[in-house]
């Protein structure tokens, strides 16, 4: 009898033990299959006139403001980076407002935080997470 108390015991660790495993490669899976890390997510201040905030959604389509200038355009990310595609921008005149963020080429997000790169790698800014809004 000590046996068969033994072997369904045995049997069910290997199966949690398997089971385990299986969750860990599923989630692994699903963390590098590709889905952008920035998708759906809004960074800066929004709404906020003077400063700058930038909206990523699941379409591949960047919707901000620089501060003072309405900022549109599409991104892809490959190994972290971000990289946008040209940025269209208005061009109002905002006396005291620092436009850094059109001149954006590259992103990349760590933690809660975003910093955007021109087109020689040069530091522009950074923007903090806040939660997600959709653009209107």
């Amino acid at each position: 009898m000590m046996i068969s108390r033994t072997a369904p015991r045995s049997l069910k660790t290997r199966s949690i033990a398997a089971a385990a495993l299986l969750g860990a490669a599923a989630l692994l899976l699903t963390a590098c299959s590709g889905s952008p890390s920035v998708s759906d997510t809004s960074w800066g201040k929004l709404d906020t006139r003077g400063e700058p905030s930038m909206t990523f959604t699941a379409d591949g389509a960047a919707h901000g403001s620089d501060g003072c200038n309405i900022v549109n355009g599409k991104w892809t990310e490959e190994k972290g980076t971000v990289t946008f595609g040209p940025l269209a921008s208005t061009m109002m005149f905002c006396e005291g407002v620092d436009t850094w963020l059109t001149g954006a080429t590259t992103a990349v997000a760590e933690g809660d935080k975003i910093t955007f790169s021109d087109e020689d790698g040069k530091e522009l800014g950074s923007l903090q997470k806040t939660e997600f809004t959709a653009p209107k």
